[in-house]
């Protein structure tokens, strides 16, 4: 018996015991030629497996015989012991098992066999008690064990569908069994906790286990798989909307993972509960995605995220594209169409790239998500543009007046909404985590779009007061005091005291600084590249076709303006201004 049909045997050894059996010295497989997709060979809801298409080849030539992904494929680290490599196992399948003119590897002897290989090793990596390593051989880890079950009933899908490698199948069946015992379990504390720490690794695990459990009915497991869904909205998401991310919100894994892992699961059970939190997350999405007024697209919130940095999202987002499959919801949730791309709109980008002479580009190693794949499972319900118009008319945003202060575990979310301006806020007795961003987060004009986005994890690029050695009030928890009245005003401060900030927020908007020694305000400016701006010693104006914006400070000092290194949008960049002052500075941002 050689070394992989020996590993094919030991599913549920411990990682460790595993590693310790891996061939020493295990050779490249053999990969099928590489293919250069055409264009018009696609239909235009497959466009998103063209440049898949091309890594076929190179992912097989990368793979050793011991069936891992080498070569620094998708996850990090690229280590043996990482199941998360071994995600790619669905997108092997997908090539191997589904028949269409332009795919050759259907049924490719040596697809099938690095398919073979690869599920050997990804089955291999599972603990006893169910569970995936990641970033080490002994870790039991929530995202490894989580996305294992989705892909690897995905997978396993396929492969009944296509009657292929009937051994594996039944050693995928044996293993999501396992898995979903151990992750359905509520005393399981890697996976449930209150509030769950990663609400979206949770939700992938479960989303998997309602497909494993249509594939191989369990009723106590089904029974478990309800159950959870329940928990899930009690302790997956915040009462202010959004899904807990270490507590806190995060724009990129609420809306690009976390919701699409609702639909996933929803389009598997029905489950009314999957709903109700799209529904909550898509009220609180209202208050967080700025739209732009030329309709080029959304601003995002994001000082107050607690783990990335999703800065924009273009009005039309053509595949491969990660927020598709929340289109599944919209039929049920009618205003999350607001942030999806019409299908006309959609049509017209598809029918772009098909027609386009550019070679199709291929895709960096770590920027090949195999979720983009396995996502297109359900088919496409975006909304018509008709939908859409109506949804983003619904914006809560597009009223002309409202205070929206929303509260959870000590955070403070701030929306002041006056007919000139919409001002976010992020205050508390603690942050999310260290990444997140205090203070005053964005300013808006209804006309003008998005002049001021606060970014998160950057101390030169928040809006804050800076202390010689770059040191931001905003790197820090602020609280706040809601001191209400018309124009609406609130009032925030260090815990030391050392600067208190006062906002006022009506036909302008005012902001008096007070620190206990010199400092130097900072503002990060979005500007369009087809924007006037003028410096001088007592404020800057910003033009922006017929809007006139004014940032004054009414005594002469010595500003500075540049450009951001690497924070750049399409048609804008940001700018940085800075205001040395001596600890008083009074700020007036007013618009003609």
């Amino acid at each position: 018996m050689n070394a992989l049909s020996r590993r094919s045997l030991i599913t549920g050894a411990t990682a460790a015991g595993l590693l310790a059996a891996l061939p020493v010295t295990a050779h490249a497989l053999p990969a099928p030629p590489p293919v250069t997709p055409r264009r018009r060979a696609f239909a235009p809801d497959e466009q998103r497996f063209a440049q898949y298409l091309m890594l076929v080849s190179p992912m097989v030539a990368d793979m050793n015989s011991a069936g891992f992904f080498g070569g620094g494929w998708w996850r990090s680290p690229n280590v043996p012991h990482n199941a998360r490599v071994q995600e790619h196992v669905y997108t092997l399948a997908w090539f191997a098992t589904r028949s269409r003119p332009w795919n050759p590897y259907r049924g490719n002897a040596q697809v099938l066999a690095a398919l073979d290989a690869g599920l050997g090793h990804y089955l291999g990596l599972q603990h006893a008690d169910g569970s995936w390593p990641e970033y080490s051989p002994d870790q039991h880890s929530l995202a490894a064990t989580g996305f294992a079950m989705g892909y690897l009933s995905k997978t396993n899908a396929l492969l009944r569908s296509a009657r292929m490698l009937p051994a594996r199948q039944k050693q995928i069946s044996a293993a999501l069994h396992r898995a979903m015992t151990w992750f359905l379990d509520p005393s399981t504390g890697t996976v449930w906790q209150s509030p769950l720490t990663w609400a979206n690794q949770t939700t992938s695990g479960l989303a998997g286990a309602a497909l494993a459990l249509r594939q191989d009915p369990d009723p106590v497991l089904r029974g478990r798989l309800t159950e959870a869904f329940r928990r899930l909205a009690v302790v997956g998401q915040s009462p202010a909307g959004f899904f807990y991310e270490e507590s806190g919100a995060d724009t990129n894994y609420n809306f690009e993972v976390m919701l699409p892992e609702l639909a996933d699961a929803w389009r598997q059970t029905g489950d009314r509960n999957l709903v109700t939190m799209t529904r909550r997350y898509t009220d609180w999405l209202g208050y967080n995605l700025l739209r732009e007024p030329d309709g080029s697209g959304w601003f995002a919130n994001i000082a107050t995220n607690s783990r990335t940095s999703s800065k924009f999202y273009a009005d039309v987002r053509p595949d491969p594209e990660r927020t598709a499959l929340n289109a599944q919801f919209v039929p049920e949730v009618a205003d999350l169409a607001a942030f999806m791309s019409s299908r006309e709109d959609l049509a017209a980008a598809r029918r772009a790239w098909a027609v386009s002479p550019d070679p199709i580009p291929a895709l960096a190693k770590q920027d090949t998500s195999p979720r983009i794949l396995a996502h297109a499972m359900y088919g496409e319900r975006y909304p018509s543009r008709a939908q859409r118009t109506a949804a983003i008319a619904r914006l809560p945003y597009r009223r002309g007046h409202f205070t929206e202060r929303r509260s959870d575990q000590g955070q403070d979310f701030l929306f002041v909404r006056r007919p000139r301006w919409y001002v976010g806020g992020y205050f508390g007795t603690r942050r999310a985590t260290s990444l997140a961003r205090t203070g005053l987060t964005f300013l808006w004009h209804p006309v003008a779009g998005t002049l001021v986005q606060s970014m998160n994890n950057n101390n030169h690029a928040c809006w804050a007061t800076v202390f010689p050695g770059q040191k931001p009030d905003s790197d820090g928890v602020q609280q706040a005091e809601f001191l209400g009245g018309e124009p609406y005003r609130f009032r925030y401060r260090t815990p030391s005291g050392s600067v208190v900030t006062e906002v006022t927020v009506g036909d302008r908007v005012t902001r008096t600084v007070r620190a206990q020694t010199a400092a130097t305000e900072q503002i990060p400016l979005v500007v369009k590249d087809s924007d006037v701006v003028a410096l001088d010693g007592r404020g800057l104006t910003l033009t922006r076709g017929r809007t006139v914006v004014r940032f004054g400070w009414g005594r002469a000092l010595e500003p500075q303006l540049r450009p951001a290194s690497t924070i750049t949008y399409p048609g804008r960049r940001m700018h940085i201004l800075t205001v040395p002052h001596d600890g008083t500075f009074d700020l007036v941002v007013s618009v003609r």
